[in-house]
């Protein structure tokens, strides 16, 4: 699967400056080339994302779909079909990410060998074998 870094990524944390408790908002500049993450999916966390400006590709177990302003994506906790956002065209991209806070979630990135375990420190990154990484 072709997949860049980040070369110009920002994330504004907004639901963390409106002091919220429940869940997340953030306000996502990606640049031309960038994918927001590898795809993945989550065990116990809702997330749900609303295009602001530009041209973002969806990937899924589907397939790919292009998602212009005002189109809206949501991925339910536990439902298995990874997910992420690429920025194939020459703009940046605007979008809101929204998401739950629900504790003990575990994501799964079913293209490589990594699977991210949410604990009272912080995530944990480990391998399919459960080998830390």
């Amino acid at each position: 699967m072709w997949l860049c870094l980040p070369h110009y990524f920002s994330r504004k944390r907004l639901g963390n400056a409106a002091l919220l408790q429940n869940f997340g908002v953030n306000l996502v500049e990606l640049a031309p080339g960038s994918a927001s993450a590898l795809r993945h999916w989550h065990d116990k966390q809702d997330e749900f994302i609303y295009v602001l400006a530009g041209e973002i590709t969806l990937v899924t177990d589907e397939g790919e779909k292009a998602l212009t302003v005002g189109d809206c994506a949501g991925f339910p906790a536990g439902v298995v079909n990874g997910h992420c956002l690429i920025n194939r065209s020459q703009e940046i991209v605007t979008y809101l990410e929204i998401g739950d806070r629900t504790s003990d979630d575990q994501v799964t990135y079913p293209d490589d060998d990594l699977i991210a375990e949410h604990s009272a420190s912080g995530w944990i990154f480990k391998h399919k074998d459960g080998k830390l990484y």
